[in-house]
């Protein structure tokens, strides 16, 4: 939104710059179809300069959001594993006392 606004101040200045560089003594009744022609072909060109920076704003957008959401499932994914690692070295470690029990106390 930023750039859209920024855009729009640009073109706003420059429209007014040269509408002030062409026309020195403007009246209200001096007001004709050139003039009204101006108006909505800034009008137009703004609305397709817009159009553009949304689109590309709207796309950048969902690139970072579909960004964050395959991020957030790497992590849970990682939890799982590092649960998984616990649970095995756990079992690991149970079966290496349960070997060293039975070595040092044979039954017969």
């Amino acid at each position: 939104m930023k750039n859209l606004t920024i855009i729009g101040l640009v073109l706003l200045a420059v429209s007014i710059l040269l509408f002030y560089l062409t026309a020195n003594n403007f009246t209200v009744n001096d007001l004709g179809m050139p003039h009204i022609m101006g108006i909505l072909g800034g009008i137009g060109i703004g609305l397709i300069i817009g159009g553009m920076v949304g689109y590309v704003s709207k796309g950048s957008a969902i690139k970072a959001e579909q960004r964050r959401k395959e991020y957030l499932q790497l992590q849970k994914e990682k939890e799982e594993l590092e649960k998984q690692a616990a649970e095995i070295a756990r079992r690991e470690s149970e079966l290496r006392q349960q070997k060293t029990y039975t070595n040092q106390n044979p039954q017969i």
